[in-house]
């Protein structure tokens, strides 16, 4: 599986977790209903939920006039997972991880999720 699947799939994991009381393994067999759960998935998703509180506190440092409760769960999640790459995942490049983010909350997002997400990654990277 390529990044970009991984990164999907890590996304509506998460998104699901930010729905749901599940425990993120539980929730990536649950999902992907298999037991073989592809690495990069699992880093990112047990990354982010293992840094949760401080990939909120980056994010929440970033926004203006808003909070991180009144993001909407796809850009939230979206921004999780960017965010924890960027702090935490050294062997990817910044503007792969904003690029990838950014498509992410276009697909999932409504018409302005793409330019939400780019503003606040892009304050990441000042």
């Amino acid at each position: 599986m390529n990044r970009h699947a991984a990164r999907e799939n890590a996304f509506q994991i998460l998104f699901q977790l930010d729905m749901n009381d599940k425990q993120p393994e539980q929730a990536m067999k649950d999902y992907l209903e298999t037991l073989e759960i592809d690495p990069f998935i699992h880093t990112l998703v047990e990354g982010v939920a293992a840094n949760k509180q401080a990939v909120d506190d980056i994010i929440a440092a970033k926004l203006e006039h808003w909070s991180i409760e009144r993001i909407a769960s796809v850009e939230r999640a979206v921004l999780r997972i960017a965010v924890y790459e960027i702090r935490w995942q050294e062997d990817v490049p910044v503007n792969v991880s904003i690029n990838e983010a950014v498509e992410l909350a276009n697909v999932y997002g409504d018409d302005k999720s793409g330019k939400f997400v780019n503003g606040v990654l892009s304050k990441l990277t000042v």
